[in-house]
C-alpha cells in the first residue's frame, strides 16, 4: 500500500508547468472545481490572507491531460490567464482529499506563485504540499495532517 502511496504521489505532481502552453480556452471555471475553490479562500482567511480567487486572472477546467501521469498542471502565462488543468481521469478516480490536494496544490503555483518544495522527514512523508511528486516522499493528506499542510502553504515564506 506504501509503494501504491509513493507511486500516487508521483502521479500527481510531475505535471506542474511553468511555461505556458498555447491551446484555446472557452471557459472561466469549471464548475466542479469551484466549491474547491471556495475552500482554500476560507483556509487561507483562516491563516491571515485575503485571497478573492474572482480577483486572478485564472481559467480553471477538468480535461483530458495528454502526458502520462500528470494529475494536474498550471500554465503561467504573463500575456493572458493562468491555467489550471485537472485531469479528467485523476477527477473521476480521485478521492475527495486527494482532488483538493491537486486542487490546492495547482493554486498553490498559480495563485501563490510557490515553486516546488521538496523537503521529507526522516519518515518520507514530504513536508510541503508543494512537492512535485519525484523525490519519493508521499503527502499524508488526510484529516489527521491537513491543518499541517495547509498551514506550510499558505504561510510558506522564501
Amino acid at each position: 500500500m506504501k509503494r501504491m502511496n509513493v507511486i500516487l504521489c508521483l502521479l500527481l505532481f510531475a505535471g506542474c508547468y511553468p511555461e505556458p502552453i498555447q491551446q484555446e480556452v472557452t471557459s472561466e471555471t469549471d464548475l466542479s472545481l469551484q466549491s474547491y475553490y471556495q475552500i482554500f479562500e476560507q483556509e487561507a482567511a483562516l491563516r491571515g490572507l485575503n485571497i478573492n480567487l474572482d480577483d486572478h486572472d485564472l481559467i480553471s477546467r477538468i480535461a483530458q491531460i495528454e502526458d502520462d501521469d500528470v494529475a494536474g498542471t498550471c500554465q503561467f502565462n504573463s500575456h493572458a490567464s493562468n491555467i489550471i488543468t485537472i485531469d479528467l481521469d485523476f477527477w473521476i478516480n480521485a478521492s475527495r482529499d486527494r482532488r483538493e490536494l491537486v486542487v490546492f496544490h495547482e493554486l498553490g503555483h498559480c495563485v501563490l506563485y510557490q515553486d516546488h518544495r521538496e523537503e521529507e522527514n526522516d519518515e518520507n512523508a514530504c513536508l510541503s504540499i508543494m512537492n512535485s511528486g519525484t523525490s519519493g516522499c508521499f503527502v499524508y493528506y488526510n484529516d489527521i495532517n491537513r491543518e499541517y499542510y495547509l498551514d506550510e502553504l499558505f504561510n510558506f515564506t522564501e
